[in-house]
C-alpha cells in the first residue's frame, strides 16, 4: 500500500471516531435532558403589601423571684413528723409538727428544704424550711437609661427560660424606677407575669424581651427585597402587570416580614 494512501486511511478513521464520540454524547445529553430536563419555567413570585403589627424590643435577662417566701429555723431533734418537701400546701395548713408547737402556713406555696454548708457544724442539727408563693414571679432587670422615656407600667413583655425556646410566657412591667442609676446609667425595672401551674422554678434565669411603640406598619416578605450598597430595593407590579424596580425604606423585622416605611402602598 502507498504511503499516501495510509495517510489518508489513519485520517479517515481518526476522523470517524471523533464523529462517533460527538455523535454518542449528543445521543446520551438528549436522553437525560428528555428523562430529567421537564422542569416548570421560572416564575415570579407576587405577593400584596398589608398591614401588620410591629414593635420595638429591649432585651436582656434577669432571676424569677417568687411573689412570697419565709423561711423557718428548725432544730432536727424537734420534729416529730416527717416533712413532706416539694408538696403544696395551703394557707392554714401545718408545714411541720414539732414537739413543742406546730408551723402553720401563713399563705399558700410549696415547701422546700435548705440545707446549711456541710462546713457549719450547725447543719448536723437543724434544717431551714421555706415555704415559697411562686404563682407570681416578679424579674428585677435593668434597662439601659436611652429607653428609659419608652418604659411604661403594663407594657407587654416575653419571657422565656434560658435557652428553652419551647415556650414563650406573657409578662408585664409591673413598676420603674423613677430616676436613672448614675453608676450603671440603668434603669431598675421589675417584671411580673403569671405562674399559675408553677412551670417556672423560682431561681430560674429568665430572657426578658420588652415590647415597645407597638404599631401597624405596612409590611412584605424579607426574601421580597435587595439590598445594593446603602439602598434597598423590591419589585413593583404595575397596573400593566409591568415589575418596576422601585427603591424603598425599611423598618425593623419581625416573623419572617419587614416593615416598609415608604416607597410601597397598600392597595
Amino acid at each position: 500500500m502507498k504511503r499516501s494512501t495510509k495517510i489518508t486511511s489513519i485520517i479517515i478513521i481518526f476522523f470517524l471516531i471523533i464523529a462517533g464520540v460527538i455523535v454518542a454524547r449528543t445521543m446520551i445529553g438528549m436522553h437525560f435532558e428528555k428523562k430529567f430536563g421537564k422542569r416548570q419555567p421560572p416564575g415570579i413570585i407576587v405577593t400584596t403589601v398589608n398591614q401588620k403589627i410591629f414593635q420595638n424590643k429591649v432585651e436582656t435577662f434577669g432571676t424569677a423571684v417568687p411573689i412570697r417566701t419565709k423561711a423557718y429555723n428548725i432544730e432536727k431533734y424537734e420534729i416529730i413528723s416527717p416533712i413532706k418537701f416539694n408538696q403544696k400546701i395551703k394557707k392554714g395548713d401545718v408545714i411541720a409538727k414539732l414537739k413543742t408547737r406546730n408551723i402553720i402556713a401563713p399563705f399558700d406555696g410549696v415547701i422546700g428544704k435548705r440545707n446549711f454548708s456541710d462546713d457549719i457544724e450547725v447543719s448536723e442539727s437543724s434544717i431551714v424550711i421555706n415555704l415559697e408563693d411562686a404563682s407570681i414571679l416578679f424579674v428585677d432587670v435593668d434597662i439601659p437609661g436611652i429607653y428609659s422615656n419608652f418604659i411604661k407600667e403594663n407594657l407587654s413583655v416575653d419571657v422565656k427560660p434560658s435557652g428553652n425556646n419551647d415556650k414563650i410566657y406573657s409578662g408585664i412591667i409591673d413598676s420603674a424606677a423613677s430616676r436613672i442609676d448614675v453608676e450603671k446609667r440603668s434603669l431598675a425595672v421589675r417584671v411580673k407575669l403569671e405562674n399559675d401551674n408553677l412551670e417556672i422554678l423560682p431561681g430560674s434565669l429568665l430572657e426578658i424581651s420588652i415590647k415597645y411603640n407597638e404599631r401597624n406598619s405596612l409590611s412584605i416578605p424579607d426574601t421580597s427585597i435587595m439590598l445594593e450598597g446603602n439602598k434597598t430595593f423590591a419589585y413593583k407590579v404595575s397596573a400593566d402587570n409591568i415589575t418596576n424596580k422601585t427603591e424603598i425604606t425599611i423598618g425593623i423585622r419581625n416573623g419572617g416580614y419587614v416593615e416598609v416605611i415608604s416607597g410601597l402602598n397598600e392597595k
